[in-house]
């Protein structure tokens, strides 16, 4: 084991290019709501990283290795839900209704302006 004492202290040596994983990106590994990533490294069961005392990080290889081991049991796992073609237009014009708007408004300036 590589690392470090000072003091009588032993500390293990960190990979700075060992990239660490937020909650989110673990909640979409394993199918679970982020809030089930947090309890579940607040109870120690998933290994978790304390980033400047409040944000957690976990290391991508412990998380696929639970993942294939699946040695945790899961309250819920995310279901993909199909949504129809009419629910699919009726959000696209939800979420984009300012920018359809706008365009036919440009369109209509440009065809009067043109026009004459």
């Amino acid at each position: 084991m590589e690392g470090l004492f000072i003091f009588g202290t032993f500390f293990k040596r960190y990979d700075v290019t060992e990239k660490l994983i937020t909650v989110r990106d673990v909640s979409q590994i394993l199918g679970i709501t982020e809030q089930e990533v947090i309890e579940l490294a607040e109870q120690g069961a998933i290994p978790a990283y304390k980033i400047a005392g409040t944000h957690l990080r976990f290391k991508r290889d412990q998380i696929n290795r639970i993942k294939q081991q699946d040695k945790i049991e899961f309250k819920t796992r995310t279901r993909h839900i199909k949504y129809s073609s009419f629910e699919r237009i009726t959000d696209f014009i939800y979420f984009n209704d300012f920018y359809i708007a706008s365009s036919i408004l440009i369109v209509f300036m440009l065809w009067i302006i043109l026009k004459t």
